[in-house]
């Protein structure tokens, strides 16, 4: 098998996971039917409609659009067992009890579609003992297939094949969840909890026995544990809040029972506080009380000593903080386990103990320490893996403290380093690939073809992949933008990458977007907008602060003027410019993306006009082309001149800074059309975006017209929006400043103060929106706004 084509598939089990995992297979637009047991009153689908009613409310948002819910078809094992046979693609994602999955097994086996891929999702059961369930035909199309929760957000998938699997399943398999749904794959071994769930879990152990040890307060740790030290805001103990006390309680079990031999087995326990937690049924988040819990608007903390909750307060002592921002991380370390600070020996104990596991563990739970690594830095979200940490600290040093610790009884257990870690090596990652503690050897990345497609892959430590900075031919740069290109993709395709913090667009970003454009015309048949995530966080507003402050009011306006020349330049150039996005795309950001030709967008593009949030209006193009845009959909209609109608949702995204959450819903926002790409795996940005300027080059690509003759919704569309603006300012719903922000868009949306059914000219649209833009900036509660959110980050509601 050396493509998998899936035409539809089947989830069994609408629990938690299996919705959700149905929710992202229908994101990818695979249909998909979603079994559980018949409800035992009414419809027998109850269960299952139930549980697709709960993905509407669930946050993170599963779905990527409402449309992806009507893909689910819902279904019981005891009517519809024969829908399997036009499933390609089934996945199993019921309770953690092998006779329980054994007798479903039974009851599908019948049903299946010859050469139909049958996985699990179990998180720590054997998959090779599962595949016995089956007949023993199916065993060769038949893997785990471990997703990440929450699914859509989570990269990492762990492949698990059995001794039966046919190899060109797993390759196709991979291809498959790594292109189609935009997967980071690792194939694991079948050992309990497989590889995240082993290492991630081993690391949550470590902290609390070492919390314990300590005597620290969970919140301390979690503020040690988080971003401090490059892992999530939830860091360790809201991170088990999150995924249920009870289902870590469970994992952990999982490995006290099948690693009875494992050094660090007596280890593999909860602590009593946790199981008390689990006895009175406090879970975490889905019952509002486990470690932490929310009073009214103060976030409180189990308190291990009065046997109660107190407010949160746990913060770094200064002494560590200071430590953990050297920069070098070989002198971070060092520095961490000579500091007696209780707060820095905790740090310490928690690395050594996690380094020393994972280079015990390391030849029976991966096939190398990439996929260790990356298993790690996908499942649980950190910046680095384990292995990475330990070589950026200095390899030799780090292995001779560990032993140390180790021959003094310090760490969690007794059993020394492999020989291999102190052979005298400078680390695991190396361009030649990773090591292999059961190979003994250095492994390569995989060869499937899928990889090619990411010109600038995800990098470990010491791979030295080739990053996008140093990379290619310069064709043109200045302190904003650099144009460039990759002689051994498209010698003629360029890539207009900025280089400002945030990819903020600013003045030196504007004159090198309007100069690289230049340079293409001449030079290059197509421009590709690409640059690692965030795509633009929009205008630099420091910038115009230090403009409003100096009163260079003319200045602002003829900047103004230049971002629209920009945004023009794209829209009109004589080569094709296709914007390649992925992450957040803000005010000037989403300007540029809706001026390009075509867009190829990450499913997880977060698109939206967000001026209104410091009191301004879209101006550099946006709400022309919003305008422009309604008249075209009005023109497709039975009666063309009724453009306002098509301004009513457009205008309460741009009034009320609604950011799309997904591509799709871009799409449907106005902001991207429906026949731009979009792509599940953010990796492959670049290779499809210059695939997609050079098929237009190749069609003899002719830039579009200026619209000359566009109808607006003018004074009566102006007025029909403020009546609804009074009523809510009347009632309370915006400030007054709101209300004028909001008209300043309605105006600009409806084409200005003239008729309705005037016709207009884009350049006319363009002088609307930039008279009223200016108009805001030298209002004070605006100026209020941008200074507000330059100091904290957040809108200001005055």
């Amino acid at each position: 098998m050396n493509t998998l084509t899936i035409r539809k598939a089947a989830v069994l089990g609408a629990g938690v996971m299996g919705a959700q995992i149905a929710a992202h297979l229908a994101n990818a637009r695979v249909p998909v039917v979603l079994f559980d047991l018949p409800a035992p009153e009414g419809d027998k689908n109850g269960i299952v409609k139930k549980a697709l009613a709960g993905l509407k409310k669930l946050q993170p948002a599963p779905l990527s659009s409402p449309e992806a819910l009507g893909l689910i078809q819902p279904a019981n094992y005891a009517d519809d067992l024969a829908a399997l046979a036009g499933c390609d693609l089934v996945i199993e994602a019921i309770a953690e009890r092998m006779d329980w999955k054994n007798d479903l097994y039974a009851r599908i086996a019948p049903h299946l579609a010859p050469g139909a891929v049958v996985a699990s999702n179990t998180s720590g059961l054997s998959i090779n003992a599962l595949a016995q369930g089956l007949p023993e035909a199916l065993r060769g199309n038949f893997c785990g297939i471990h997703f990440f929760n929450p699914p859509r957000y989570m990269s990492l998938v762990e492949i698990i094949p059995t001794a039966h699997t046919t190899p060109g399943v797993v390759d196709a398999l991979e291809t498959w969840l790594t292109r189609r749904l935009g997967k980071g794959v690792i194939r694991a071994l079948d050992t309990p909890n497989f590889v995240a769930n082993r290492i991630g879990v081993f690391s949550i152990l470590a902290v609390m026995h070492h919390t314990q040890s300590f005597g620290l307060g969970f919140d301390v740790v979690d503020a040690l544990t988080g971003p401090a030290i490059g892992r999530p805001k939830s860091a360790t103990y809201r991170t088990a809040d999150v995924v249920g006390l009870d289902t870590l309680a469970h994992v952990v079990k999982t490995m006290q029972d099948t690693l009875p031999d494992d050094p660090w087995q007596a280890h593999f326990r909860v602590p009593a506080w946790l199981s008390a937690l689990i006895q009175q049924g406090a879970l975490g988040q889905k019952t509002k009380c486990g470690i932490f819990r929310k009073q009214g608007k103060e976030i409180q903390v189990l308190d291990l000593a009065s046997q109660g909750y107190r407010p949160s307060t746990g913060q770094v002592a200064d002494e560590v903080a200071a430590l953990l921002k050297l920069r070098n991380p070989a002198e971070k370390f060092a520095a961490l386990r000579t500091c007696p600070h209780p707060q820095a020996q905790f740090l310490w104990a928690i690395f050594r103990d996690l380094f020393h596991y994972c280079a015990v563990q390391l030849e029976h739970v991966a096939d190398n320490a990439r996929d260790l690594d990356q298993a790690i830095r996908w499942g649980f979200g950190w910046a680095q893996g384990p292995f990475e940490t330990w070589q950026a600290a200095g390899w030799s040093a780090m292995a001779e403290a560990v032993a140390a610790d180790i021959a003094a009884g310090r760490a969690m257990a007794t059993t020394p380093l492999p020989a291999w870690v102190l052979d005298g090596r400078s680390g695991v990652h190396s361009p030649a690939g990773s090591w292999s503690a059961r190979e003994g050897g250095y492994k390569p990345r995989s060869a499937l073809p899928v990889y090619q497609r990411q010109l600038f892959p995800e990098g470990l430590l010491g791979e030295a992949l080739p990053v996008p900075a140093k990379s290619g031919a310069t064709l043109y740069e200045n302190e904003g933008v650099r144009l460039w290109v990759l002689p051994e993709v498209d010698a003629r395709i360029g890539i207009l990458s900025f280089k400002s913090k945030m990819h903020t667009i600013g003045n030196e970003v504007l004159d090198g977007v309007i100069a690289a454009v230049g340079e293409a015309e001449k030079l290059l048949d197509g421009v590709v907008l690409w640059h690692e995530a965030p795509f633009a966080v929009g205008a630099n507003l420091a910038q115009v602060a230090e403009a409003i402050g100096a009163g260079q009011f003319e200045v602002l306006e003829a900047t103004v003027e230049k971002f629209q020349r920009a945004s023009q330049t794209l829209k009109y150039a004589q080569v094709p410019v296709v914007a390649a996005v992925q992450g957040m795309a803000l005010g000037g950001g989403c300007e540029f993306v809706m001026h390009a030709r075509r867009r190829v967008l990450a499913l997880e593009s977060y698109i939206g006009l967000v001026e209104a949030g410091v009191g301004l209006i879209p101006a550099g193009g946006g709400c022309k082309e919003l305008a422009v845009r309604a008249a075209e959909l009005a023109a497709t209609t039975a009666t063309p001149g009724e453009v306002f109608p098509y301004l009513q949702n457009v205008f309460q995204n741009v009034a009320m800074a609604k950011v799309a959450t997904s591509a799709h819903e871009a799409v449907g926002m106005g902001y991207a059309r429906a026949d731009d790409c979009i792509l599940f795996n953010p990796h492959e940005l670049l290779h499809v975006a210059i695939s997609e300027a050079r098929g237009l080059a190749s069609r003899g690509y002719v830039p579009p017209l200026p619209a000359r003759n566009v109808i607006v919704a003018g004074r009566s569309g102006i007025a029909t929006f403020e009546m609804m603006l009074v009523n809510m300012r009347e009632g309370g719903m915006i400030s007054a400043h709101d209300y004028q922000v909001a008209r300043a868009a309605a105006v600009a949306l409806c084409g200005g103060e003239v008729e309705s059914g005037s016709l207009v000219d884009e350049e006319w649209l363009i002088r609307v929106e930039r008279r009223l833009f200016v108009e805001l900036l030298k209002h004070p509660a605006t100026q209020a706004r941008i200074v507000h959110m330059l100091e904290t980050g957040k809108p200001l509601r005055n």
